[in-house]
């Protein structure tokens, strides 16, 4: 009987054990499903913090290709025009790019004054005084047919030299300049130092040769009404335009007052004064 009692006793305490260690496998998943959960869940949450990211990025480069495309909208009228219709001449500096070879490419050309550069296999090199950068090109790109098959020539100007105006009269430092951008009378009198206090701002002049006729045509600009924003600034500079800044009457009056002492002089001596 007591035999019977101790090995009940013993497989109870069996079963007890077996039941806890059978429970014990099924706490650890419990307590590893939140470390599971968590690790699954952050790349969730990353994901969901990176795609307004990836969105605003895009936002942020679309507006700064607005805002690019923007700026080039409002200075390429400005330039164009004159870079566009630049008629190449002596003392310019050009590039000659033909795409994938090196070999027929020149960077850094001069344009001597006879208006003609050398290029590899072209005999007796190619004339590009006036001519735009486009019509040179062409004139290379039908060159290289022989030796290219389909050249893709580019012609750029690096630098323009030869355009040239004038400033004279009554202003701060009056002579010939280049003309390398397009350029308004009054952007052209601001670089040759502003009218002068004996200036007459109203009544300044351009002087610009008819290729015609050969005459000098006069264009009034009224500098004081474009100043006080009574007039438009749209008057643009060609090539070979000089702008005359005639004096005022403070002028003339220093021109009489520079005579009087001369007068002055010619009285003490006897001599005959008009």
């Amino acid at each position: 009987m007591i035999n019977t009692r101790r090995i009940t006793l013993a497989t109870f305490a069996l079963i007890a054990l077996t039941i806890s260690v059978a429970a014990q496998p099924q706490t650890d998943p419990q307590k590893a499903r939140p470390r599971t959960a968590t690790s699954t869940t952050e790349p969730e949450q990353d994901k969901k913090v990176q795609a307004p990211l990836t969105s605003s990025d895009g936002v942020a480069a679309k507006s700064t290709q607005d805002d690019g495309s923007e700026e080039a909208a409002a200075i390429n009228p400005y330039y164009k025009n004159f870079f566009s219709t630049y008629r190449i001449g002596p003392e310019d500096v050009i590039s000659v790019e033909v795409f994938n070879q090196p070999r027929y490419s020149r960077t850094g050309i001069t344009v001597p004054p006879s208006g003609r550069v050398s290029l590899s296999l072209i005999k007796g090199g190619v004339f590009v005084n006036g001519k735009t950068v486009d019509e040179v090109a062409e004139i290379i790109k039908k060159s290289y047919d022989e030796y290219i098959i389909d050249p893709q020539v580019t012609v750029s100007l690096d630098k323009a030299m030869s355009y040239r105006y004038s400033v004279i009269g009554d202003v701060g430092q009056p002579g010939i300049r280049l003309m390398n951008h397009r350029m308004t009378v009054t952007e052209a009198i601001a670089e040759a130092g502003g009218v002068l206090n004996t200036g007459n701002k109203s009544g300044v002049r351009v002087l610009r040769r008819n290729e015609a006729t050969g005459m000098l045509a006069q264009i009034p600009v009224n500098l004081s009404a474009i100043y006080k924003g009574k007039a438009s600034d749209n008057v643009y500079l060609e090539p070979g335009d000089q702008i005359v800044v005639p004096g005022n009457t403070l002028k003339k009056i220093q021109a009489i007052m520079g005579l009087t002492p001369i007068a002055s002089f010619a009285r003490i001596f006897g001599a005959p004064v008009p």
